[in-house]
C-alpha cells in the first residue's frame, strides 16, 4: 500500500512496546508477525494474522490465535499511520463476522455432526453492523433461528436446540481462556430481551418489530447486517423488516422518542461534560456517540423518502446526507473528522491493556496514553479534544432542540381551554365560537383526537396553529379546511408531531387550507404529503422524464407495490408543485411542464408494470410493442393540477400470428386488452389512492372503436377517414411510451396530413362550425373560465391548429412553441406570445386555487397577480383583457370573423 511508505513502523513497535502492555505482550508471542510489521510489510503481516489459527481443529482457540495475531497486526498499522481508521475497524469487523460464521458452525455440529451451517442466522447491529469495531469492541448479535431447518437432533425441540446453539456460541466466542477471548457477546439488543431466550425465530422476531418495537431499535437496524451462519436468511428477514426501519412517513413521534433517549443519556452519564480525567469519549458530550446519534436522526427523518441515506456506517451516512442535501457539507465534515479522531483516541486507550474503556484516564495514564498516540503529554490531547468535542457538542444540541422534544412527562402537555381573549387578539372575528369550535375538536367528536396520545400531540402545536391560522391569507376558510381535513383522517398524531418537530410548516399548512381546496383535498386524503416539504428539495422542479422513471419504477415490486409506489410518488411531487406554485416559487410555465414530465413517467412505467404482468399470462408479441401517444395539454408538455390524460393506444408491427404466453392472443386481441391493462394501471384505485383520470374517446372512430390499433391503421385512418377536428387534435400528439420508431412513425403521420393539399375555404368553415358548436355545447363556466371564454385559449388553440393545417408547417405539439414558430413565419402577430404566456400562466393557477373559474377571494387574486407577473387584481385583468382583445384581432384577421368578448 502507498501509505505504507510513509509509515515509520519502527516508531509505532517503540511506543507499543514502552505505552501499552497488552501489545508488548503480543509482540513477545509473536516474533514473526513483528519481523513483518518491523519491514514495514503491512499487507503481508495481515495475511500472516488472518492464518494464525489455520490447521487448529478445535475453532475456540483457533479463533482465539487469529485474535491475538490480527489485533497486533492491526494495532501496529493503525499507530505507524499505515492503516487507516476505517481499515482498522473494517478488518476488525470482518473477523467479528468470520468468528460469529465458525461459531455457529461449530455449535450446530457439535449438538448433530456433520450438520450444515444453516437454519441460525447472526445479524450484526451497532459497530459491527456498521463495519466499525474498535478494538476492544464488544459485539452485540441477534440470533434468529428457522424451526424448518435448524439441525437438531430427533427428540430436540427447535427452540430448545436454538437456545442450545446459543449458549454453545456466546461460550466459544466471550469464554476467558489461557488464549484469552475472541469477542464480548451482548445478545441485550434482541427483541424483549429481559423475558426472551437468547435465540428468537424468525417469525416471532418479525411479529415484534411489525407490532412492538420501540424507536430505539430503529435506530439500532440502520446498522444491521446479515454476516454469519444463514446469511441469505438473515437478508431476507432484514428485507422483510425494511419498512419497520425506513417508514414511508415520517414518525416524528419515534424521533422525539430517539431524542428523549439522548437526553436521558446525558442525564444518566455522572462524568465530567468536558474531556478531561475521567471524561467518557463514547457517552460524554460532544463524543462519539453524539457523531452517531447525529447521522442517525437525520437518516430516521429522511432514509424513508431517500434510499441514498440508506447506509450504515458513520462516516458514509454523514457523506450522504450533506450530498443529498440534508445537513451542509460544512457540518459532515466538522462531524466526520472529529468522529475520526475521536474513534482513534479510544483505540489508543483500549490499545493499552485490551480494555473496553472510553473513560480518560488521570496523571501518568493520562501521559500514556497521549504518548502511545505520539502526542508530548495528555495536555496536549485534552486540548485537541476539547476543540474537537465542542464543535461536535454545539451541532448536536441544535439536533436535540429540533427533535428532542418535551424534557417534562407528555401528560403535562395537555392543554386548557383556549381563552377567548387570546383568540380575539389573533384577530378571529368571533373568539366565542371560535373557542367552541376548537373544544368540539378535542371533545371526542373528531375521530384522529380521541385518544389521549392524540390530544396530547395536539396540545403540543395548538398555540402555534391558531396563530398560522390567524395569520392566513382566509383565516376562516384555513380553519373550515382543517376541520374537515381532521374529520377525514384516521389519525393525525403524526402530523402534529411533524408540525411540532418543523413549526415553520405550519405556516405553509395554514396557507395551503386558505388557497387551495384541491391541495387541502390531498391532505385531507393524505396527511403525510407534509413529509415532502420539510427540505429543500420540495421546493426544487423535478427532473428529467427518465431521472423520474428511475425514481418511481422497482422491477423488484409485484403488481400491486409497483402501482402503489407510483401513487405515492406522484402525489407526493403533484402536492410540492403545487405549494410552489402557491409560493410563485417557479413560473407557472414551468410547473406545468413538470407537472406533464411528472404524468408522462408514470405512463411509462405503469405501462411497463401492465405489460410484465400482463406478458405472465399471455407472453409476448415478438419485437411488437405497445406505443401511447399523448393528445391535448398532455401532448403539449403543459399540465395543470386539474388536466386528465387525453391518450391513444397504438402497437408497432403487422396483425399476424400470436403471442408467445401459456394462454396466446392474437395482435389484436392482445394489444387492446394490454391497453385496457395499462388504462387500469393508470386509474385504478389502490391502497395509495388514485393516480389520473384517462380519456381515450381522441383514438380513431372515437368510443365506438377499437381502444388500440396498429400504427399503420391510425396512419390509413388520419389520411382517409379523420374528420377536420380529428387532425387538429394531432397536431399535438407526442409519443409518450414505445420504440424509437414510432415516434419517427407519428412524425410522418402528422406531416403528411398537416402537408395533404386541402380546400382552404372547407378548411376555414369546418374549423368556425367547430368552435360555434363548442360555444353552443360548452359555454364558459364562470367570469374566469379563460379557457372558453371568446378570446381565450381554445380560440388560440384553433388558430394556432387552422395554421398548421392550413400551411403545414410549425408542426411542434408544444402551443407555445407553435406560435413562436408562426410568428416567425409571419401567420400570427408578434403579441400571441405574450398572449399565450400570460393566460396558460393563469390557467394553471386557477385550476389550483380556483378551479370553478369564479372569482377567487382577495388572497388568491394576489397568488394569481403574482403568479400572472401583474403588479395587483387590476393589472392582471386590463392584461387578461388586452391579451383576449388580441386573441380577438387575430380571429378577425385570419377568419374574417369579429368575435364577441
Amino acid at each position: 500500500m502507498d501509505s505504507q511508505h510513509q509509515a515509520d513502523w519502527p516508531d509505532a513497535l517503540q511506543r507499543a512496546r514502552e505505552h501499552a502492555p497488552f501489545l508488548a505482550d503480543l509482540m513477545d508471542k509473536w516474533p514473526d508477525l513483528v519481523a513483518l510489521l518491523a519491514a514495514g510489510l503491512g499487507d503481508e503481516a495481515l495475511d500472516f494474522a488472518k492464518s494464525a489459527g489455520k490447521g487448529i481443529d478445535d475453532v475456540s482457540v483457533a479463533l482465539r490465535r487469529e485474535k491475538q495475531a490480527l489485533a497486533l497486526a492491526l494495532a501496529i498499522g493503525d499507530l505507524a499511520g499505515a492503516f487507516p481508521l476505517l481499515k482498522v475497524t473494517g478488518e476488525l469487523s470482518d473477523f467479528a463476522s468470520r468468528a460469529l460464521h465458525a461459531a455457529i458452525g461449530e455449535a450446530l455440529a457439535h449438538r448433530v455432526p456433520g450438520a450444515p451451517n444453516i437454519g441460525m442466522t447472526a445479524l450484526a447491529l451497532g459497530k459491527h453492523g456498521a463495519g466499525e469495531l474498535n478494538f476492544s469492541s464488544d459485539i452485540d448479535p441477534i440470533l434468529l433461528y428457522d424451526p424448518a431447518t435448524l439441525p437438531r437432533r430427533p427428540r430436540d425441540e427447535p427452540g430448545e436446540a436454538a437456545q442450545i446453539a446459543a449458549r454453545r456460541i456466546v461460550q466459544t466466542m466471550s469464554g476467558m481462556t489461557a488464549d484469552g477471548y475472541v469477542f464480548r457477546i451482548d445478545l441485550r439488543l434482541r427483541p424483549a430481551s429481559e423475558v426472551s431466550p437468547l435465540a428468537i425465530s424468525f417469525d416471532g422476531a418479525l411479529t415484534h418489530y411489525e407490532s412492538s418495537a420501540l424507536a430505539w431499535e430503529r435506530a439500532a437496524f440502520i446498522r444491521a447486517k446479515s454476516v454469519a451462519g444463514d446469511v441469505e436468511a438473515g437478508r431476507a428477514f432484514l428485507a422483510a423488516i425494511r419498512s419497520f426501519v425506513w417508514r414511508k412517513s415520517l414518525d416524528f413521534g419515534a424521533i422525539a422518542e430517539v431524542g428523549s433517549l439522548v437526553h436521558r443519556i446525558r442525564d444518566v452519564h455522572s462524568g465530567p461534560s468536558r474531556p478531561g480525567p475521567g471524561y467518557d469519549l463514547k457517552k460524554g458530550r460532544g463524543g462519539i456517540r453524539e457523531v452517531e446519534f447525529f447521522a442517525q436522526i437525520h437518516q430516521l427523518i429522511h432514509g424513508g423518502r431517500d434510499p441514498s441515506l440508506r447506509v450504515s456506517g458513520t462516516r458514509a451516512a454523514l457523506d450522504a446526507l450533506a450530498a443529498a442535501g440534508v445537513v451542509s457539507a460544512q457540518d459532515a465534515t466538522v462531524m466526520g473528522e472529529a468522529y475520526d479522531r475521536l474513534r482513534v483516541v479510544e483505540h489508543r486507550l483500549q490499545m493499552v491493556n485490551d480494555r473496553q474503556t472510553h473513560a480518560l484516564p488521570a496523571g501518568d495514564a493520562l501521559d500514556n496514553v497521549a504518548q502511545l498516540d505520539g502526542l508530548s503529554d495528555g495536555a496536549a490531547l485534552v486540548t485537541e479534544l476539547e476543540a474537537i468535542c465542542d464543535r461536535v457538542s454545539v451541532r448536536f444540541d441544535k439536533l436535540v432542540e429540533a427533535h428532542g422534544g418535551p424534557r417534562t412527562p407528555i401528560a403535562d402537555t395537555i392543554a386548557a381551554p383556549v381563552a377567548e381573549e387570546r383568540l380575539e387578539e389573533l384577530g378571529f372575528a368571533d373568539p366565542e365560537a371560535m373557542a367552541r369550535r376548537i373544544g368540539g375538536w378535542e371533545s371526542g367528536r373528531v375521530k384522529c383526537l380521541r385518544s389521549e396520545a392524540a390530544r396530547n400531540a395536539f396540545a403540543a402545536i395548538r398555540p402555534q396553529l391558531l396563530e398560522a391560522m390567524a395569520n392566513a391569507p382566509e383565516p376562516e376558510r384555513a380553519i373550515t379546511r382543517w376541520e374537515q381535513m381532521l374529520a377525514q383522517l384516521p389519525s393525525a398524531i403524526n402530523i402534529f408531531r411533524l408540525l411540532e418537530a418543523r413549526p415553520a410548516l405550519l405556516d405553509t399548512l395554514a396557507r395551503v387550507l386558505a388557497l387551495s381546496p384541491a391541495l387541502a383535498d390531498a391532505l385531507a386524503r393524505r396527511g403525510d404529503l407534509l413529509d415532502t416539504l420539510i427540505d429543500n428539495s420540495a421546493f426544487t422542479l423535478p427532473g428529467s422524464v427518465d431521472e423520474l422513471v428511475a425514481e418511481f419504477g422497482d422491477d423488484a415490486l409485484d403488481y400491486e407495490a409497483a402501482l402503489d409506489k407510483v401513487r405515492r410518488k406522484v402525489g407526493d411531487l403533484r402536492f410540492a408543485l403545487g405549494v410552489q406554485l402557491l409560493d410563485n416559487a417557479h413560473d407557472p410555465l414551468a410547473i406545468a411542464a413538470a407537472l406533464s414530465r411528472v404524468a408522462e413517467a408514470a405512463i411509462g412505467v405503469c405501462a411497463r408494470v401492465a405489460a410484465r404482468e400482463f406478458a405472465e399470462a399471455h407472453g409476448r408479441m415478438g419485437d411488437r410493442q405497445l406505443v401511447i401517444l399523448g393528445l391535448g395539454r398532455l401532448g403539449g408538455g403543459v399540465l395543470t393540477h386539474a388536466s386528465d390524460l387525453d391518450l391513444i393506444y397504438l402497437f408497432t408491427g403487422n396483425f399476424d400470428g400470436e403471442s408467445d404466453g401459456r394462454r396466446p392472443l392474437g395482435a389484436t386481441q392482445y394489444f387492446n386488452r394490454l391497453a385496457q391493462r395499462t388504462t387500469g394501471a393508470l386509474t385504478v384505485p389502490t391502497a395509495e389512492g388514485a393516480l389520473f383520470e384517462v380519456d381515450t374517446r381522441l383514438r380513431p372512430s372515437g368510443a365506438q372503436g377499437l381502444l388500440a390499433v396498429s400504427i399503420e391503421s391510425f396512419g390509413l385512418y388520419q389520411a382517409e377517414s379523420a374528420w377536420t377536428w380529428e387532425h387538429m387534435a394531432l397536431m399535438r400528439a407526442r409519443v409518450l411510451y414505445g420504440p424509437a420508431c414510432a415516434r419517427e412513425d407519428l412524425r410522418g403521420i402528422v406531416a403528411s396530413v398537416a402537408g395533404a393539399s386541402r380546400d382552404p375555404a372547407k378548411l376555414c368553415e369546418d374549423v368556425l362550425s367547430m368552435r360555434r358548436d363548442m360555444a353552443s355545447h360548452k359555454p364558459p363556466k364562470g367570469p374566469l373560465d379563460i379557457k372558453l371564454a371568446r378570446g381565450g385559449l381554445v380560440d388560440l388553440e384553433f388558430l394556432v391548429h387552422f395554421h398548421q393545417l392550413r400551411h403545414g408547417a410549425c408542426l411542434e405539439p408544444g402551443l407555445g412553441t407553435a406560435i413562436g414558430c408562426l410568428i416567425d413565419a409571419g401567420r400570427l402577430p408578434p403579441e400571441m406570445a405574450a398572449a399565450h404566456d400570460l393566460m396558460t400562466r393563469m390557467l394553471v393557477t386557477l385550476r389550483l386555487v380556483s378551479p370553478d373559474a369564479n372569482l377567487p377571494p382577495p388572497a388568491a387574486k394576489a397568488v394569481l397577480a403574482a403568479n400572472c407577473r401583474a403588479g395587483d387584481w387590476d393589472a392582471l385583468m386590463t392584461a387578461l383583457d388586452k391579451a383576449r382583445a388580441q386573441v380577438a384581432g387575430a380571429w378577425a384577421t385570419t377568419f374574417d370573423e369579429e368575435l364577441e368578448l
